[in-house]
């Protein structure tokens, strides 16, 4: 959904604040500058559907916004139970907001599981909405409760909320002629009427999104449509809610231009088909499905209109392979996948590295070793991009920021992998592939140009004065080698994993060769053309934190606080991981004291200390979730401090 803004302002995070207002006959309206929303139930309850269903119609209403879904990596997680609870944070505000918030201003909890999982986050005086329906004695036993949390006392600090949405679904649905199981499973929709009631959001697109999903099953949607009603009206009639509220939309948050919302996911996808587009190339994704990269094999494979083909393969290395034969072949060439799929594609990266052809390994990081934490959240992949490879195979790195920014750090990794005929990474991460945000649409003419010439004919005069093609013979500015369709006549050449000679590309055991052109290839990643490294830094600070990729919203609401205090900090962001980008010795040089935020055991803070010999702090973080704003702010706060 797409909503248009028409003036720009940057405002700071602002905080929970209101007026209230009352009209005869009608129940008060509060007016707030920010709500976090946080819905919670079992695995099979549709948090996801409801939280994404919210989340675009406050996107349509145009509240700035950020969203957490965290879900189980099993497909149907034992239910009832702790490790079954899925739940989705909305962050939305009249304002510039960076982050899913700290801590939920309201819990809807599906069932006992749900709460006890997620009360720890909830500030006193939070709300809590409860389905009583499922706070029987078995339940409440799954996950340790003794006795009823809404009747021992424990929530006295919170305003809670009791509604029994299993028994009100049923009672809406009870004309439907579903099967009580089906009519309950519509109790997320309630749910989600309910919540829409309470915050003003727009309900129509809602309404033409459950007829669209369920347009072969018209019962079906009727149904989620009549609880999604019942919902609004319960809110409307009810006296236990006395108040609902607004949030206005934030229009001066936003330059001018339509925006829609978006997943980091989906800007990927997009942000491939331009690249694409751009080049005039068709794109080919060779993948194989990996949690959390399939949702790009997914929303590509929708996409032939535009020239994309997808190839599921049997497995990760046949689908590296598969995109490797694409680029030789001509075409703008992705793989997908996540930490796993990249050591086992790691040889054919290696391969890419020797053949010099343009391949974007697009990594979409979770928490690991091994399967890990599939559905949770890592940035542990920095080193297994820049050295997980067998010889010295250098291969740029390229990080999105935001889910919007996906985008365009896909163009930019398309670029440099055109340019200079290398294989690039760009690493993602869960928090951003499932998180999203609005994102304006950009105009085509602010796209890059992105046009290949490909090798036309011979490119050598031999000491004879013969007319060759060699296929090692480099531009002199980017080290890159012509490339060359297969089938063009003169154009022929070998390619393969054995050393080539220079120039003439034939395989080569001779030292001195191979010496030159480990060198050269280093030479050439070392020689991309990235901007400088941006510093934030209005006040002169003495410290500077500096981040990279999902870190990037958490570290910037951190610094807001501290600045708002009075504190003097300075900021600064990667976009570029290999090559670092020129500026950034001079940059870390210039502050008495480094903090580099990740959420790994340090990475990238070992690259620096290696590289600039500059005593850099690691802070980090690995539960699989992203920072805390006030977390972070603490720890920069005693950084300044020291």
């Amino acid at each position: 959904m797409t909503s248009q803004v028409s003036s720009p302002a940057e405002q700071t995070d602002g905080t929970v604040v209101g007026e209230q207002r009352t009209a005869a006959g009608a129940k008060d309206v509060r007016r707030l500058d920010r709500v976090i929303i946080r819905f919670a139930g079992d695995s099979g309850d549709g948090m996801q559907l409801t939280g994404d269903r919210f989340t675009s119609e406050t996107a349509s209403f145009g509240n700035d916004l950020s969203t957490l879904p965290n879900f189980p990596a099993e497909i149907r997680a034992p239910a009832g139970t702790l490790p079954g609870v899925s739940s989705f944070q909305l962050h939305f505000a009249d304002h510039d907001i960076l982050t899913p918030g700290d801590a939920p201003n309201v819990l809807v909890a599906m069932n006992p599981a749900a709460l006890k999982a997620n009360i720890g986050d909830l500030p006193r005086g939070a709300e809590i909405i409860v389905n009583t329906d499922e706070f029987t004695k078995r339940a409440m036993a799954k996950v340790g409760y003794g006795t009823s949390p809404l009747e021992d006392g424990s929530l006295d600090g919170y305003q809670v909320h009791p509604v029994p949405l299993t028994t009100l679904t049923l009672e809406a649905l009870k004309e439907c002629g579903l099967p009580r199981r089906d009519a309950e499973r519509s109790k997320n929709m309630f749910a989600l009427g309910l919540l829409s009631w309470m915050y003003h959001r727009p309900t129509e697109g809602t309404e033409k999104f459950l007829r669209a999903k369920f347009a072969k099953k018209p019962d079906i949607a009727a149904a989620n449509i009549a609880a999604f009603r019942a919902g609004w009206n319960f809110g409307e009639t009810t006296e236990d809610f006395a108040v609902s509220y607004e949030v206005a939309p934030a229009a001066t948050a936003f330059p001018p231009g339509t925006y829609r919302n978006i997943s980091g996911n989906l800007a990927l996808a997009y942000g491939l088909i331009a690249a694409s587009r751009q080049a005039d190339l068709p794109l080919f994704l060779g993948s194989y499905p990996i949690t959390p990269a399939s949702d790009i094999l997914h929303e590509l494979s929708k996409h032939k209109n535009f020239g994309v083909r997808t190839f599921q393969a049997e497995d990760e290395i046949a689908g590296i392979g598969a995109a490797l034969g694409a680029a030789f072949g001509g075409s703008l060439a992705v793989t997908t996948t996540s930490g796993p799929g990249v050591a086992l594609k790691s040889e054919t990266i290696g391969l890419a590295v020797s053949l010099e052809l343009p391949l974007l390994v697009v990594d979409i990081q979770r928490g690991g070793p091994s399967t890990g934490l599939p559905t949770k959240t890592e940035q542990a992949d920095l080193l297994q991009a820049m050295y997980g490879r067998n010889g010295e195979a250098p291969v740029p790195v390229v990080a999105p920021r935001t889910p919007a920014d996906c985008f365009d750090a896909a163009l930019e990794a398309a670029r440099i992998a055109l340019v200079y005929r290398t294989p690039v990474f760009l690493l993602s991460d869960g928090y951003l592939a499932n998180g999203s945000e609005p994102w304006r649409i950009p105009e085509l003419e602010e796209l890059p140009d992105l046009t290949v010439q490909f090798a036309q004919g011979p490119n050598h005069t031999t000491a004879d004065g013969a007319e060759v093609f060699w296929p090692y013979k480099r531009d002199p500015h980017t080290l890159a080698r012509p490339w060359a369709i297969p089938g063009t006549p003169g154009l022929e050449h070998r390619i393969g994993g054995i050393e080539k000679q220079d120039g003439t590309g034939n395989i080569s055991y001779d030292p001195a060769n191979h010496d030159f052109m480990v060198r050269t290839r280093q030479a050439k990643v070392d020689g991309i053309d990235v901007p400088d490294l941006d510093v934030d830094d209005p006040d002169g600070a003495r410290t500077l934190v500096l981040g990279w990729g999902s870190t990037y919203g958490p570290i910037t609401a951190a610094v807001r606080r501290i600045r708002k205090e009075g504190g003097r900090i300075a900021q600064a962001h990667l976009r570029h991981l290999n090559p670092f980008p020129r500026n950034l010795g001079e940059v870390l040089r210039g502050y008495d004291t480094v903090v580099v935020p990740e959420m790994n055991l340090g990475q990238l803070a070992t690259l620096i200390r290696a590289k600039y010999l500059v005593d850099a702090r690691s802070y980090n973080q690995v539960n699989g979730m992203p920072f805390k704003a006030e977390q972070l702010a603490a720890a920069l706060k005693e950084a300044i401090d020291d």
